[in-house]
């Protein structure tokens, strides 16, 4: 273990190499690396070509994390799992300047584990029925991605989707401190993500691991159990402090992300009267339930999982893909930290859990659904989120709450004396005919009922097995205007149709 500069480490990379990088969403950067890197190609236009791989991709939605590298020519090819938070790739990709992929975050996260076993590849049914099977588009996000680099095979009898395993050049980690001899804590870290697997997988590949820490620590002034990767995997250290060792992207340390003396996370942004009304919706029939390990996405999820976290009497222990289990997921640019946590694992170790169906119920938001009980989260417009640990879940778990506002783009609306008021429509429909890419297909889920509930302000729809009703509708709501002229002729109404409760602290809330 070499303790270095980040311009030294930076210039390890060379043309060509396979580069993957840790941390997860808006936590665990190695800033200081990526910064030098991005400068080093500025400067000299080497090195070129790269192939980066992450599972989360990491960064602020502007001009941190991987959005430093989204250079034309420094990167030629990106396989990545959520990419909402490095718009700039994303804009490489849309603008047909790189190859890019989506595969799903659990699945890539799978990956560095075989990857430091030898395996050549990873074999799941995760992807099955969506855009990221080759029977689709193999998670292909442009023109330029010619090459179809998954395969559906056949196990037993029953269909699977075979990812190649890459091997790894250059892994780029971060942690808290490293001791004398190399070995990483993470006792400062929100999330450890997949530190560990990616260490090994670089290792394995004959690559170099680079490490960026905040402090140096005497050999002796740890105990081995505190160590989350050996210092043998590890070739160079980088010392970072100031900004470049935040803990997340919007606060420089908050004590509530690595201990469980549970604090308020991050306030979310003013989610908005129709945004309020889901959460407050879906928090009431999550609290009804009988589950006892639950998931929540990004977005209107995540601030359900902050309401149910503050209940008296919730017993259920909420989950996150950054490897947090319990506490209260924190949200905008500290998206990946969860305040309070019982316990922090590797990403990977989680998705073992979630892939295995040990989820009982997943709380996900939606971008577009069809009446085929189709679901698209990864491309909205211009924007490419990507999937994220979206199809590990929604695959897996038990039963299925998805959230979102019935439109977008513009809606506005108000509860008047205990009415919905439709100030003004969203521009954009939501429930269309056909959804485009496909990022969830019920035929290929494994829900307990075969079915799943989705929930927006102004109606509750289910899934029916083979068609999609709405069982609630909020009072104030005109059922003709407001609802059947904005869905697919096939949408259908229940029989026994029931009034959408507007709950009360709700209307106080928005009608303000």
């Amino acid at each position: 273990m070499k303790v270095v500069d980040a311009a030294t480490a930076a210039g390890a990379i060379r043309d060509g190499m396979t580069v993957a990088t840790g941390g997860f969403g808006c936590c665990g950067h190695a800033e200081a690396v990526t910064r030098a890197l991005a400068r080093r190609f500025a400067a000299t236009g080497t090195p070129r070509d790269l192939q980066l791989l992450f599972a989360s991709g990491q960064g602020d939605r502007g001009e941190r994390g991987l959005n430093q590298l989204a250079q034309p020519q420094l990167v030629r090819r990106v396989i990545g799992g959520y990419w909402d938070y490095v718009p700039k790739l994303a804009a490489l990709a849309r603008d047909e300047l790189i190859e890019a992929y989506n595969w799903p975050q659990g699945v890539i996260s799978r990956l560095f584990s075989a990857t430091a076993a030898g395996r050549s590849t990873y074999v799941t049914r995760i992807g099955l029925g969506t855009f990221v099977d080759p029977l689709q588009r193999g998670g292909r996000l442009n023109a330029r991605s010619e090459p179809q680099l998954l395969e559906r095979i056949v196990i037993n009898g029953e269909a699977a989707i075979a990812y190649p395993a890459f091997p790894i050049d250059v892994a780029v980690v971060r942690a808290s401190a490293a001791d004398a001899r190399g070995n990483l804590i993470m006792d400062r870290e929100a999330s450890f993500a997949d530190a560990f697997s990616l260490a090994a997988a670089a290792h394995n590949s004959g690559g170099i691991v680079i490490a960026q820490v905040e402090r140096i620590v005497a050999w002796d002034e740890v105990a081995p159990q505190q160590i989350r990767v050996p210092g043998v995997l590890v070739d160079y250290v980088v010392v970072a402090t100031g900004s470049d060792a935040d803990q997340t992207y919007a606060e420089a340390f908050n004590p509530a992300y690595v201990t469980r003396t549970f604090s308020e996370p991050e306030e979310p942004d003013d989610a908005g009267a129709a945004r309020e009304i889901v959460v407050e919706r879906a928090v009431r029939q999550v609290a009804a339930a009988s589950a006892s390990l639950l998931n929540v996405g990004i977005g209107i999820p995540a601030e359900v999982g902050r309401r149910l976290g503050s209940l008296p009497r919730f017993d259920a222990t909420l989950t996150l893909e950054s490897g947090a289990i319990g506490g209260r997921p924190a949200g905008a640019a500290s998206f990946g930290a969860t305040a309070g946590p019982e316990a922090i694992v590797e990403v990977s170790n989680l998705f073992d859990v979630y892939d295995g169906g040990g989820i009982d119920l997943a709380v996900l938001g939606f971008g577009e659904l069809d009446a085929q009980g189709r679901i698209n989260v990864a491309k909205l417009g211009n924007r490419l989120p990507g999937i994220g640990g979206f199809v590990n879940i929604s695959q897996a778990a038990k039963e299925l709450l998805f959230c979102g506002t019935f439109t977008t783009g513009g809606l506005d609306v108000r509860v008047e004396q205990g009415r919905l008021a439709i100030r003004r429509e969203g521009r954009v429909r939501k429930i269309v005919d056909a959804v485009d890419p496909i990022c969830f297909d019920p035929r290929f889920a494994r829900t307990r009922s075969g079915s799943f509930t989705v929930i927006t302000e102004r109606c509750v729809l289910r899934w029916r097995g083979d068609h999609l009703a709405i069982s609630e509708i909020a009072p104030g709501v005109d059922i003709r205007n407001d609802i059947l002229a904005l869905v697919p002729a096939s949408v259908t109404i229940d029989r026994d149709v029931r009034r959408m409760e507007l709950p009360a602290d709700a209307m106080a809330r928005v009608s303000a």
